[in-house]
């Protein structure tokens, strides 16, 4: 691993928030892995970003595949090492999401993208993460995830039994991992990038994706002394 220049990876980053979140990393100096699946918009997306600029480069990433998030572990191993590891890819299910009648495989997908997937490679990552002077991990959530929100009567959107679980399920996931790596120097905490527009809402958001990042490039760059742990928004704290 580099001793002078960080090096982040992010999941789902071919395109909107994860694309700006590594856009984001990559101007301040950082050498950025994008992680995604679909090998032709994977590499179109580092053309991009290496065009603007951004020192990036491609990692062939399926979050839903053990031996995908393997390979990938091993080529950062073999290659660049990992300082920084953004959970950014994830699916909504699809719609509608009404309980009952629900389609029970959109929950499973939902699930494993969103939980296992974040699991699956973030317990890959954690040898080359424990190496770093200063690691972290960023989990891409969202406010419809807050439990306390959601029975508050808060404006989460529509009912939703896979999206909005699987992302309360994710920020009970982030909290277990805190308390695991609690004593290390590993900061791990939950992003909501707010209602942005990108083609899991149908680009229905009020957000562009480039704010939508704003929220994971806070957490990514964390001082030492920073928290862990917790579920943050632009605006601050948000209640689990």
């Amino acid at each position: 691993m580099s001793e002078e220049q960080t090096i982040a990876l992010v999941t789902g980053a071919n395109k909107g928030i994860g694309y700006e979140i590594a856009a984001g990393l990559g101007a301040l100096g950082w050498r950025v892995g994008v992680g995604a699946r679909d090998d032709q918009r994977r590499e179109a997306a580092v053309a991009k970003l290496r065009a603007g600029g951004a020192d990036a480069f491609g990692v062939p990433l399926d979050v839903t595949s053990d031996e995908s998030v393997r390979a990938a572990a091993a080529f950062l191993g073999d290659r660049e090492g990992l300082d920084v590891l953004v959970n950014n890819a994830g699916i909504t299910g699809g719609q509608p999401q009404d309980p009952i009648g629900a389609d029970l495989d959109a929950v499973r997908r939902a699930v494993e993208t969103n939980v296992i997937g974040v699991i699956r490679v973030t317990n890959a990552m954690l040898p080359l993460l424990r190496q770093s002077t200063s690691p972290r991990i960023v989990n891409m959530s969202s406010r419809v995830g807050s439990l306390t929100l959601q029975s508050g009567g808060a404006e989460t959107g529509p009912i939703s039994v896979a999206y909005a679980p699987s992302k309360s399920f994710l920020n009970a996931v982030t909290i277990q991992y805190a308390k695991q790596l609690a004593g290390t120097n590993i900061l791990i905490n939950a992003g909501c990038p707010g209602f942005t527009a990108t083609d899991l809402n149908g680009f229905r958001g009020v957000r562009t994706p480039e704010q939508g990042a704003a929220i994971a490039i806070r957490l990514a760059t964390l001082p030492g002394d920073g928290p862990t742990g917790g579920f943050f928004d632009d605006e601050g704290v948000i209640p689990w």
